[in-house]
């Protein structure tokens, strides 16, 4: 990896967990590992933890840049044409904005790739120990497979730079006099595209909420007089000009920075037909087939579009599974919320059912999301931005439906407006402290439980009872975070998918329902600061 300067600077990416053996032995896995790892011209520091032992993994720039060359991965040149990546003329390719050769995603792909691909190439099996046990690495496995498997690497995962960690940590956590003006191509080099356009919108969000949070602050407080009868409808129109020139100004900022990035974000359906994974421009004809090509690509058409109706028939399927789910579970749910609230008369006991309303909603939600998961998995999609388009359609529909039913029963069949304020209130107000809970406690205190239990079982390994046993390198206090991921399932997404759907149902909920209570737009951008300073907390803690 290169730094900013030009030079190389060789920094451990990668860390693995593997168990502190009771004794040392001629064929241990772990010893293997190492070798193996050396062999491949990677760089392994050994830490021990107080539980387990740490692999930290680096690869210089020459490793990297032959595993992407193996890998064929296509990177853009300063002649403006993508090519495969080549070692030798790696002057030839654009760098970073950091300055580094690869981005991160195409870093750890070339670091998947080196410790993946240390294969048994020696054509017989090889016997490998850990503390007595015994097992065999075949010839033609993969060595990282088969210690997965029995279980002797616990966990990889990727580590922090700390030269660059303390510089976002410097120059966009800690700048709290100007912490919405983010110096997003560092974060792009640092955690890649998609986190880099979300603090990025996330950034320009809070920066346009001023405007709607003043205006609904002012409509709220100051007595227009004869005039107040005006005051909502301005402040609706003006709400709905700023959403549209904040929308329009958001698309024009997401394609400079897709475009200063170098990334084609144009994607669509493959031109022809597609059966099975192949193409027509790739399929084989030989000369003496060339007679019977029109029959054979009619019944290939045919074949085709028997599948793709087949496709779109358990989609359908799908999406009626979910909605109707949603009418005949959450709606009695929902309506008998609704009525309950509107026959309590004290606001404390109101702000208790909210909260215990919310928390149910939470757990459905979770639970349709995972449901909406298992359906996707058994669906037949053409690529991963259709299979990507199905998940947001069901989640963000669910979640949707799930959160504004109760809404929509108070505007549209209770017609009352000061029961619709004090609803959004007290959402907006329980919403805030549950997401601070989730998003801050939760892991600070899996965090905390995990390292109490490493220290208590130390004691009890060493036989002492007194004396407090300190956590001192970094990569074991990293091992023992929560893994930022997904309500709706580990293996698809990562957390950046809940905190995108709270920021748009937080959005459609304040432009739906702003003239009912015009400090909406005020709570909305406090909201939004306390969730952007959760994330810098969690990122870089």
């Amino acid at each position: 990896m290169n730094g900013s300067n030009g030079e190389e600077r060789v920094v451990h990416e990668v860390a693995m967990v593997v168990p502190k053996r009771a004794l040392e032995e001629e064929g241990d896995c772990v010893e293997f590992l190492v070798t193996e790892l050396k062999k491949r011209g990677m760089v392994v520091d050994r830490v021990v933890g107080l539980a387990d032992e740490f692999l930290k993994v680096a690869a210089p720039l020459e490793t990297l840049g032959n595993a992407a060359e193996e890998l064929h991965i296509r990177k853009p040149t300063r002649l403006g044409i993508d090519l495969p990546f080549e070692m030798q003329g790696s002057e030839a390719f654009i760098r970073q904005p950091d300055g580094s050769l690869f981005s991160w995603f195409e870093r750890f792909r070339c670091y998947q790739h080196l410790i993946y691909g240390i294969v048994n190439c020696s054509g017989y099996d090889v016997t490998l120990k850990l503390d007595g046990r015994e097992f065999c690495w075949v010839a033609g496995e993969s060595l990282l497979r088969r210690l997965e498997s029995e279980g002797v690497i616990k966990q990889m995962f990727p580590l922090h730079d700390e030269f660059k960690r303390k510089e976002l940590l410097q120059t966009w956590a800690l700048n709290w006099w100007n912490f919405t003006n983010q110096p997003i191509d560092q974060i792009y080099s640092y955690f890649g595209a998609k986190i880099g356009v979300y603090f990025s919108f996330l950034g320009m969000y809070t920066q346009w909420l001023i405007f709607p949070a003043l205006l609904g602050f002012i409509v709220q407080m100051v007595d227009f007089g004869s005039l107040q009868f005006l005051a909502l409808p301005i402040f609706f129109v003006s709400t709905i000009l700023w959403a549209a020139l904040f929308l329009q100004f958001w698309k024009r900022k997401n394609a400079a920075l897709l475009a200063r990035w170098q990334i084609n974000c144009l994607v669509g359906p493959s031109q022809g037909y597609r059966f099975l994974g192949m193409e027509w421009s790739s399929l084989p004809f030989p000369k003496e087939l060339i007679k019977n090509l029109g029959n054979e690509r009619s019944k290939e058409k045919e074949a085709y579009q028997r599948y793709e109706w087949f496709a779109y028939r358990k989609r359908f399927r799908n999406d009626v599974l979910v909605i109707m789910s949603i009418i005949c579970l959450q709606l009695p749910f929902e309506l008998a919320y609704a009525h309950i609230f509107e026959i309590i008369t004290s606001d404390i006991i109101k702000y208790v059912l909210t909260a215990i309303y919310l928390l149910i909603i939470q757990y459905l939600t979770r639970l349709g999301g995972k449901v909406s998961v298992k359906l996707i998995n058994r669906e037949i999609n053409e690529s991963v931005e259709y299979r990507a388009n199905s998940l947001i359609y069901k989640v963000f529909g669910l979640y949707f439906m799930q959160t504004y039913i109760g809404i929509f029963y108070h505007v549209l069949l209770h017609r009352n407006f000061m029961t619709l304020r004090q609803v959004l209130i007290q959402r907006l107000i329980i919403s805030q402290v549950f997401w601070t809970l989730m998003d801050g406690s939760l892991p600070y205190l899996k965090y905390s439980y995990r390292k109490y239990r490493a220290r208590t079982k130390k004691k009890m390994e060493d036989g002492s009872s007194t004396g407090k046993i300190q956590i001192a390198s970094r990569v074991e206090k990293e091992y023992f975070k929560p893994t930022y991921s997904a309500s709706i399932g580990v293996e698809l997404e990562d957390g950046l998918f809940d905190d995108s759907l709270e920021l748009a149902l937080q959005f459609g909920m304040i432009m739906m329902f702003a003239c009912a209570f015009p400090l909406a737009f005020a709570l909305a951008a406090v909201v939004t600061l306390h969730f952007l300073n959760g994330i810098f907390s969690f990122w870089f803690s």
